[in-house]
């Protein structure tokens, strides 16, 4: 299986994907957790710009968590770095999924970017 979806939470937004085309955006690795996003126009926060610099894209898997890219140690130290981590935290830049489950993926409070820009 190639297509997925992934819910994120708290928002109750589910988008579909096919991890055999990964979605390529300027933030965060192709397939990424955070390129889906972006690219869905949802707003994670990513300071670094999505490239495994800080903790801001800190995001919890709470279903499809082996589906996804191991973490190489690179982002488990950055994950060190962020507020409420549990073992199924994953930055939303670095994590991409091999499209075998679902995924629902929870943004923290603290990682939601509640500023909207008008167009």
């Amino acid at each position: 299986m190639s297509s997925y979806s992934i819910q994120f939470l708290p928002d109750d937004v589910s988008v579909e994907a096919d991890a055999s085309q990964p979605v390529e955006t300027r933030d965060g690795l192709p397939g990424s957790i955070l390129a889906l996003a972006l690219k869905n126009h949802l707003d994670i926060d990513h300071a670094c710009g999505g490239v495994c610099a800080c903790s801001t894209c800190h995001v919890i898997v709470r279903e499809g968590f082996d589906s996804l890219s191991e973490a190489s140690e690179k982002e488990e130290d950055m994950l060190d770095l962020a507020p409420g981590v549990t073992l199924q935290s994953r930055l939303a830049c670095q994590a991409v999924a091999d499209g075998s489950s679902k995924l629902v993926v929870e943004v923290p409070a603290w990682n939601r970017n509640l500023v909207a820009e008008s167009h």
